[in-house]
């Protein structure tokens, strides 16, 4: 078997890394990948429930890791819970070509080990405000691929995009950064296409 892809999504809590994972799994799949999930929550397995009844993947190919009141210590001090999730998925399943990994909702200083992903995303929302960007957490700035996500709401919470478009720019000049609507598909090929090429997404990881 080759290597899995293991690709972390993180962000602050409402950002959208669930949604993010819903509509991943199927582009993902669509493209030929065979495709898991990881969800970490503080107490519950809430986010890995939703996932299973989302009906875009088996049910069996999500596991939940429950992380305790510091969810950025199982995606970087200590993955130990994650990479046990994710040993247990590449045997369970030896077709498995990548593992999404959801941390906990967390700060904007949330980041990933490369001991747990080979590449990571960030996730933000425009409801958080458009100054989120100009205050270049470390999430943010050191994320593979940055989200900035709800750009429908932007207007009813007085968000300007060209700002935020501007700020990120600024803060991750080499970086990409997609803006989406997650709910409606905006973006999510441009997304898509970013994991495919940065990722190494390709049928040569099988």
């Amino acid at each position: 078997m080759a290597d899995v892809v293991r690709i972390g999504i993180g962000g602050p809590v409402g950002s959208g890394k669930t949604r993010l994972v819903e509509t991943l799994v199927p582009h993902l799949s669509c493209a030929g990948f065979s495709v898991a999930v990881i969800t970490n929550d503080l107490v519950t397995d809430e986010d890995a429930q939703r996932v299973r009844r989302s009906g875009v993947i088996d049910p069996e190919r999500v596991l939940a890791v429950e992380t305790g009141a510091c969810p950025h210590t199982a995606i970087r001090e200590d993955p130990s819970a994650n990479l046990a999730a994710a040993d247990l998925l590449s045997r369970r399943f030896t077709d498995l070509d990548v593992i999404l990994i959801e941390s906990g909702g967390d700060n904007l200083a949330a980041t990933f080990t490369s001991d747990l992903v080979d590449y990571w995303i960030f996730v933000i929302d425009t409801a958080a405000g458009d100054d989120i960007p100009r205050k270049k957490g470390i999430g943010l700035l050191q994320a593979d691929l940055l989200v900035v996500n709800k750009i429908d709401l932007a207007p009813l919470v007085g968000a300007d995009l060209d700002v935020m478009r501007r700020d990120c720019t600024v803060a991750r000049p080499t970086k990409p950064t997609v803006f989406t609507d997650l709910r409606s598909g905006f973006g999510l090929t441009e997304l898509t296409a970013q994991l495919l090429e940065r990722a190494m997404l390709t049928t040569s990881n099988r």
